[in-house]
Parts: structure tokens; C-alpha cells; sequence
């Protein structure tokens, strides 16, 4: 005979006190889950989000990113005029050959200093990333020393208002407006004229090129074509497969985020342990009458693991919900990949709240299995004669 469902949830409210510690115990471990991998998920949507599946992206055959790449302006002639690149009504290729530099920029409120990336970019490469927009000021004109920041950037960093300057090295920069990414890579990003950046930092070499062909299938004859010929020693691939793969940063969040929840969890299934069988010995007289009455063993530690389960559930939907709370909330890292301040914002996606609860009820019916066998093994005229 199965005892009652009401019998379990009847018993947690009755001792609300060792429910209200429980919960709280599990919810704590699952916040802290939820919300590391939470991170790691807000680094890899920013790389996800950035590029156009149109685009090709060609940087140095083994560089680990555009800012570790060097192309020689030779290579710039020799591809532009590829038949596989579209041309606008002009006739002229849709290309853009950029230039990332790394400038070492105080923080506000003297919080220290951080790289930032800079990236010389042309009218033609603007075009090419439409996701890009101006929110605040204007765009910067070519030979006056302008600069467009990010404006999440610029919530974080010292003189980057609009009409401010800055100065790394021997070259002076006035903001002129801000950018906003959609939430791609490019919100980590400062954007002032290519040309004017290859003079500001005495750099001879571009970074990268980026490339619309004519269609999809002179896309990848174009990739065929620059990774074949041996004279460039470079490496092409879609501009969203290139991004994709920027995502270095994020595992060692995902490591220490499945770290720490291991290690918590292991405190949570012995509170939930200690827990249970503070709660079976305070029942021993109940349990005990439960089994003259007729129930078997089986349906004393069901019963005790719906406990269990519910406790851990309520638990779980507790700690998604305080990681909830921060899903949006906008920070930032060191970028492995550029050594440079990356921002981003936490995502707390359908799919982490899911692993979280699962994870909640994996550690409370762990947590309540040795109490519930240990409850159900106990004698019946034991378990009757104890006060």
C-alpha cells in the first residue's frame, strides 16, 4: 500500500523549520551554479551574436585572434579584385582591411587600469557589420583624431564621455560618440579610422580582412582559394564561425562554475542527509505505526524521498529565481583570446534554469536515500517503544 502524497508535503509544513534550512541550503547551491554558468553562457552569446553569416573573415594562418594577425599590405592588392568578391554599384569589392591595436586605459573611480581594443576600421567595413550603431554623437572623421567608444565601454572606463580625451603614447584621441553592438563582440570594441590608426601606432601590417562575396557558393570557392594558395599564409572562414569560436574565456568560468557547484553540492546532499534523519528520528513512533498499519517498506522511503525531492525542487525554483534576478545584468572579463576587457551580460537561458533544477533534485533525493533506508529498515516494536 502507498502512503499519500498529502502525507510528505503534510510533514514539511508541520517542521517548517528544518524545510525552511533545507531549502534555503539547496537554493543557495543552485544560485551559485546557475549564476557561474550563467556567465560563461553571456560570453559565448556575445561571440555568437557577432558577425554576418554573408561575410568572410581572413586573418595570419595561426593566430589565435585579430589582434595577434599580421597581413601585409601587398596581400591587401592581390585579393581585393578577386572575381569572388561582390562589388558595389560603383564597382568597387566590397572589402575592409582593419587594424586592432591594444591601449592600456585607467578605469573610473581609479578602479585600476585594463586593455581596451581599438579597431581602425573603414567606411566599407561599417557597412559590412549593420549590427554596429551609433547611439550618442557622431561618427569620427578620417585625420582629425576621433574615436567612436563603446558605450558599455564607456560606463567602465575614465574619459570616455562624449567631447573627452585620452592618451596612449604619443597619440591624443577625442570621443566623439558612442556605439552600441546588440550584444556582440563589437560592444567590447573602440572604432576610429583605419588609416589614421596604422599612423597613431606606427603598425605597417593590417590585422584582418573582411569580405563579402557574391553569393554562397563563391563564398566558399573564395575560402578554397586564399587557404590553397601558398604565397598568403592565411586562414578564411565564415566571419560567424570565426566568432563562434572566440570562446576561450568562457571555460574556464564553465570549469570553475561546475567546480564549485560539485564542491557545494557535496555539502548540501550531507546537510540534506542530516536534515532527514534528524527528521526520521523525531518520526521513529510514526514510522513505526505507519508499518503496523500495513505499509510496506517501499512506501515508507518513497514517501521520504517525495520529501525529499519536493524540499530540493522548491529549493532549486528559489536559486533559479535569485539568478534570475541578475539575467541582463551587464559586466565585464579579460578576454583570453585578446587579453583585452571584454563585456558582456549574464544570460540565464531556459536551458540553465532546467540543468539547475535537475540539479536541485538530484542532490535532495541523494541527500534523503541512506535516512530513507535507514527508516525503512528499523523494527517495527523498536520503532514503537522509542519516545
Amino acid at each position: 500500500m502507498a502512503l499519500p502524497i498529502r502525507y510528505s508535503l503534510r510533514n514539511a509544513l508541520v517542521r517548517w523549520r528544518s524545510t525552511i534550512a533545507t531549502v534555503l541550503g539547496i537554493a543557495l547551491v543552485v544560485f551559485v551554479f546557475v549564476l557561474l554558468q550563467s556567465l560563461a553562457a553571456g560570453i559565448e552569446k556575445s561571440s555568437g551574436n557577432t558577425g554576418d553569416p554573408r561575410n568572410i573573415m581572413i586573418v595570419r594562418k595561426g593566430s589565435t585572434a585579430e589582434s595577434a594577425s599580421m597581413i601585409g599590405r601587398q596581400n591587401f592588392q592581390d585579393i581585393r579584385y578577386f572575381p569572388e568578391i561582390a562589388l558595389t554599384a560603383k564597382g568597387e569589392p566590397i572589402i575592409s582591411a582593419d587594424v586592432l591595436v591594444l591601449v592600456n586605459l585607467p578605469r573610473r573611480n581609479h578602479g585600476g587600469e585594463a586593455n581596451v581594443l581599438l579597431r581602425g576600421v573603414t567606411p566599407r567595413g561599417m557597412e559590412l557589420r549593420p549590427q554596429v550603431n551609433l547611439v550618442a554623437g557622431r561618427w569620427f572623421e578620417p585625420g582629425k583624431r576621433e574615436v567612436v567608444v563603446s558605450a558599455k565601454l564607456a560606463k567602465r572606463f575614465a574619459n570616455f564621455d562624449v567631447g573627452q580625451s585620452f592618451k596612449s603614447g604619443n597619440a591624443t584621441l577625442t570621443v566623439v560618440g558612442w556605439l552600441e553592438g546588440g550584444g556582440s563582440a563589437f560592444d567590447s570594441e573602440c572604432w576610429l579610422d583605419a588609416d589614421e590608426c596604422r599612423s597613431l601606432f606606427e603598425r605597417d601590417m593590417y590585422s584582418s580582412f573582411l569580405i563579402h562575396p557574391v553569393d554562397e557558393a563563391a563564398g566558399e570557392k573564395l575560402i578554397a582559394r586564399i587557404e590553397g594558395d601558398r604565397r598568403f599564409k592565411l586562414k578564411a572562414e565564415k566571419e560567424v564561425e570565426y566568432y563562434r569560436k572566440q570562446t576561450m574565456t568562457a571555460a574556464p568560468i564553465k570549469w570553475l562554475g561546475n567546480f564549485l557547484a560539485v564542491t557545494m553540492s557535496i555539502g548540501a546532499v550531507f546537510a540534506a542527509m542530516n536534515t532527514m534523519y534528524a527528521a526520521v528520528g523525531s518520526r521513529t513512533r510514526e514510522i513505526g505505526t505507519l508499518r503496523v498499519l500495513g505499509f510496506r517498506r517501499r512506501a515508507v522511503i518513497v514517501a521520504l524521498l517525495l520529501e525529499g525531492g519536493f524540499l530540493a525542487l522548491l529549493g532549486g525554483v528559489l536559486g533559479c529565481a535569485f539568478a534570475f534576478y541578475w539575467n541582463g545584468y551587464t559586466t565585464a572579463t579579460m578576454g583570453m583570446e585578446t587579453f583585452s576587457e571584454i563585456v558582456f551580460e549574464f544570460s540565464v537561458t531556459p536551458k540553465l534554469v532546467l540543468e539547475g533544477l535537475i540539479f536541485a533534485v538530484t542532490v535532495g533525493l541523494i541527500g534523503t536515500l541512506l535516512p530513507a533506508l535507514r527508516a525503512a529498515r528499523l523494527p517495527v516494536i523498536a520503532a514503537l517503544k522509542s519516545l
